[in-house]
């Protein structure tokens, strides 16, 4: 499926949120009430309760204790990533303020810009936990991360967020541990249009995108099959659990803390932690799929009352890059792909593919018809 997007805001039919700055170019499948206020900003209010609950200070201390206890006599207690982001470093910063004794699990996907390298480094050193780095063929990836570029889907962060996934669930059962940490929350990550990603642990779609497209063998990537997924959801029983959405998480005070504590240093824009997102966020999405993440990163920050509205859309007119600077970065980035320049420019001006175009994975238990007796069971524990 072959999808245009051609949508400006000189059109009549530009529409903008009246409380976010999010827009029917970026996502044309926003909804407006009659006051101008977009679906996704009703959401945010409708569900916050829900995701940042009252009592999280109760439920946090319950938690906390529930991981101390279930890692008696492990080497670990519990599991989470680090990126070098803000995220995931104030997560293991956190950890290490409640007692735990996380495995620290990093993937190097050969785009760790020096910024985030050191970040790692420090907390690493810092905290003294363990740190677990994931390295796979680079000739493998990169063929893989060209596969999906050549589809034309949207998604090109897929290959790294699945061997992310797949990696600490692999951990988790080789650790029995039960626990693992996401520093994703609610406050600053809450609003995502559909449309702009896909889900990160289907398999049938990663392998099918690289079937068509890709030239190796993925022998060093990790990837998680429904049937393992079934193996680590119903045995293992691992959970990813997300603690910051039961404390006040502020993202300009979590930044302050980290300088303070552990010389960390500030990467920009929001994952530009890796090159590759950087690139992918600040030019391959805009000029490709007219898609500016900031209007959902501003929208959160903005609905989580860290900046106003005013301030976002001031944040909005400033260039993602430098005409220098995306010299530079786009050079970098056609050379590490072995692309030629020709390739990538009839890259960007080709429509969009769906995912769905190239199949997807089914839902576990309609994927295993044998499964589907435990349909109760499973509805009452993704309520947990």
């Amino acid at each position: 499926m072959l999808i245009n997007m051609v949508l400006t805001e000189n059109d009549l039919s530009y529409k903008q949120c009246s409380l976010t700055v999010m827009d029917n170019i970026a996502d044309p499948d926003i909804r407006f009430d009659a006051k101008g206020i977009c679906n996704y900003a009703k959401e945010f209010y409708q569900n916050f309760n829900e995701n940042i609950p009252s009592d999280g200070q109760k439920k946090l201390e319950q938690l906390i204790d529930n991981i101390i206890k279930d890692g008696e006599g492990k080497p670990y207690d519990c599991l989470t990533g680090i990126s070098g982001g803000v995220d995931s470093s104030y997560m293991i910063m956190k950890a290490k303020e409640w007692g735990l004794r996380p495995l620290i699990v990093h993937f190097d996907n050969g785009w760790n810009t020096e910024v985030a390298v050191r970040n790692i480094n420090n907390i690493i050193q810092k905290t003294g936990f363990e740190l677990y780095t994931l390295v796979v063929d680079w000739e493998e990836f990169k063929d893989l991360q060209l596969s999906y570029i050549k589809s034309g889907v949207v998604d090109l962060e897929v290959p790294t967020d699945h061997a992310i996934y797949a990696t600490w669930l692999k951990l988790a059962k080789k650790f029995n541990i039960k626990y693992i940490l996401n520093g994703n929350n609610y406050l600053t990550e809450s609003i995502m249009p559909p449309s702009w990603i896909f889900n990160k642990t289907d398999a049938v779609n990663l392998l099918a995108i690289h079937k068509k497209f890709g030239t190796k063998k993925l022998k060093t990537y990790p990837i998680i099959k429904p049937s393992q997924q079934i193996l680590y959801n119903y045995m293992i029983k691992a959970s990813v659990i997300r603690p910051l959405n039961l404390i006040q998480y502020n993202k300009t005070v979590a930044k302050e803390e980290l300088k303070k504590n552990f010389d960390w240093v500030d990467y920009g824009g929001k994952h530009y932690e890796s090159f590759y997102t950087k690139f992918y966020q600040a030019y391959i999405l805009p000029q490709k799929f007219k898609i500016d993440k900031r209007k959902a990163h501003l929208s959160n920050l903005i609905l989580s009352k860290e900046i106003s509205r005013e301030e976002a859309l001031a944040q909005l007119k400033l260039p993602l890059y430098s005409s220098q600077e995306l010299k530079t970065d786009k050079e970098y980035f056609i050379k590490k792909l072995g692309i030629s320049n020709d390739f990538f420019e009839k890259y960007i001006h080709a429509p969009q593919v769906s995912h769905s175009y190239y199949g997807e994975q089914k839902l576990l238990l309609d994927a295993y018809p044998f499964l589907r007796p435990l349909r109760p069971i499973y509805r009452l524990y993704k309520k947990r």
